[in-house]
């Protein structure tokens, strides 16, 4: 046993008393660390290289979106994992491939689906949950009900920035009083079609974006012809995009006011790309990749950019669970990328998986039209799309009716390089293979070119390895997509909505 004096015990609970208070000084006690709030913000059918930040050469179309990734993380290569607003939210919502949810369409999560929704997980956390708009997309599950909703409806149809400045004051003054961390889904429905179209009436409590633009003015995606009225379709597109920068501006000012910005983990992606032909509902690059931006003070660098790591959707999940310190014991498809936002390196081994449905294998998808069945796989250099139904013209959600595509059939009649765009759109191969650093707009398959052969075949190897770890219901057609009679049955039996088109 050692005996102090009296000056020596004095000065032994000094130091003590100062080393506790250089560990609180750090952070290093958890319990006087707040609890970490989410703000998870989506654009509808936004093309990443719409924004500045990203690229985009149209004045003034995002000052708001690039003012936020100048405070933040942006990451180049991040994708989607599904092309379609609902499943893609599905999949953030579940941290599961569409297949393993049962969210592969319009549709809710499989009763035998028992992985808890993120927003379950928080709440049995402690949290305090909002959503705005986009209310059904973002809760796969019919008995799951949020703390603070307002719909579309309540938002002037998702297109009215000062609407959703005032339902955003008003959750964060709800999350002060009853002293609780939030998580909060800010969903926009721009620029989602309807798009902005100058002189047309506003409905529903629409507002005006605070700038258009005329044809002259935007960029036409490398992915589409420059035709005159392909350009009338993209400027309401992009009037649309502006004023979804509006909105996210103002979601950012009432942040800002109610004094949680220091301690809230804000991140910006879109659900999907655009709305136009080869991109949105497809298995395409301008299909799957997404803006991803991340904002956590004291965490993420300002001004930081990742063109190293590959992201996906499936990944946001476990990685929001990392961020907040909680654990569970259900098993996820993604994996925690957490390493990234703080700046560090991370083993660099990601491929992206991406996949189109038209329905759950017994469970019919509530839509007025469907989607082909196909998937694919991404990594930073090449893409490979399996086309499973190639027997007569694909099936789209949407993108086969507007202004681009009918100027696209229209010029097709005397220009044979966009009569082949069109007849791809509308008639796949099995098989797609991009070489995505040279090509990243798709326009050249080089399934057939032999100087790929290997990289084709590892790609092919890949995907069937996925198919067959994740128990994909398109393994079996995988396995034999050259024996039309082999895969035929087994296709209808999936979706019987395919014979509705069969040949």
């Amino acid at each position: 046993m050692t005996i102090y004096s009296e000056p020596m015990r004095n000065l032994r609970n000094t130091i003590i008393t100062l080393f506790c208070i250089s560990l609180i000084s750090f952070g290093l006690f958890a319990q006087d660390k707040e609890p970490l709030n989410i703000l998870l913000f989506t654009a509808d059918d936004l093309d990443k290289h719409t924004l500045g930040c990203y690229g985009g050469t149209v004045e003034d179309i995002s000052p708001n979106i690039d003012k936020f990734a100048s405070e933040g993380l942006r990451f180049n290569h991040a994708y989607v994992n599904n092309s379609i607003c609902a499943p893609s939210r599905g999949i953030l919502a579940t941290g599961l491939y569409g297949h393993n949810s049962g969210i592969m369409g319009f549709m809710k999560m499989s009763p035998d689906c028992k992985t808890p929704l993120i927003m379950e997980v928080l709440r049995e956390h402690g949290y305090q949950l909002g959503v705005l708009s986009k209310v059904d997309h973002s809760t796969p599950k019919e008995s799951f009900a949020w703390d603070f909703l307002y719909t579309r409806q309540q938002l002037g149809n998702g297109r009215n920035p000062d609407l959703y400045y005032n339902k955003a004051k008003d959750f964060f003054d709800m999350a002060k009083k009853e002293h609780k961390p939030f998580y909060f889904m800010v969903n926009s429905d721009d620029p989602h079609r309807p798009f902005f179209v100058p002189g047309q009436e506003l409905t529903g409590g629409m507002a005006k974006p605070s700038r258009t633009y005329t044809p002259k003015e935007i960029e036409v995606p490398g992915f589409l012809p420059d035709l005159p009225d392909v350009r009338r379709e993209l400027s309401y597109y992009y009037n649309s995009a502006k004023r979804l920068d509006d909105t996210f501006g103002k979601v950012m000012q009432a942040l800002d006011e109610s004094g949680f910005r220091e301690n809230t983990l804000v991140i910006f992606m879109s659900d999907n790309g655009i709305a136009l032909p080869f991109a949105k509902c497809d298995n395409y690059h301008a299909s799957s990749r997404t803006p991803w931006i991340v904002r956590w003070p004291g965490v993420t660098k300002a001004g930081a950019v990742d063109d190293e790591h590959l992201i996906s959707g499936v990944d946001y999940y476990p990685t929001i669970l990392e961020a907040t310190g909680i654990k569970i014991s259900a098993q996820l498809d993604g994996k925690s990328r957490l390493q990234l936002y703080k700046g560090k390196h991370q083993k660099n081994d990601a491929i992206v998986f991406t996949q189109i449905d038209n329905k759950a294998p017994g469970r019919p998808m509530p839509m007025r039209s469907t989607a082909s069945p196909m998937r694919g796989v991404q990594t930073l250099d090449f893409l490979y799309i399996f086309n499973a139904w190639t027997f007569s013209e694909v099936m789209h959600y949407t993108n086969n009716e507007g202004i681009t595509m009918r100027a696209m059939q229209e010029a097709a009649r005397s220009n044979e390089e966009i009569k082949s765009r069109v007849d791809l759109f509308r008639r796949r191969p099995v098989e797609e293979f991009y070489n995505i650093k040279k090509d990243p707009d798709c326009l050249n398959n080089l399934i057939s070119n032999s100087t790929y052969s290997s990289e084709i075949e590892e790609m092919r190897t890949v995907l069937k390895e996925w198919m067959k770890e994740y128990a994909d219901p398109l393994f079996y057609v995988f396995e034999n997509r050259n024996n039309e009679d082999k895969i035929r049955e087994r296709l209808f039996n999936l979706y019987p909505e395919l014979k509705k088109v069969e040949p």
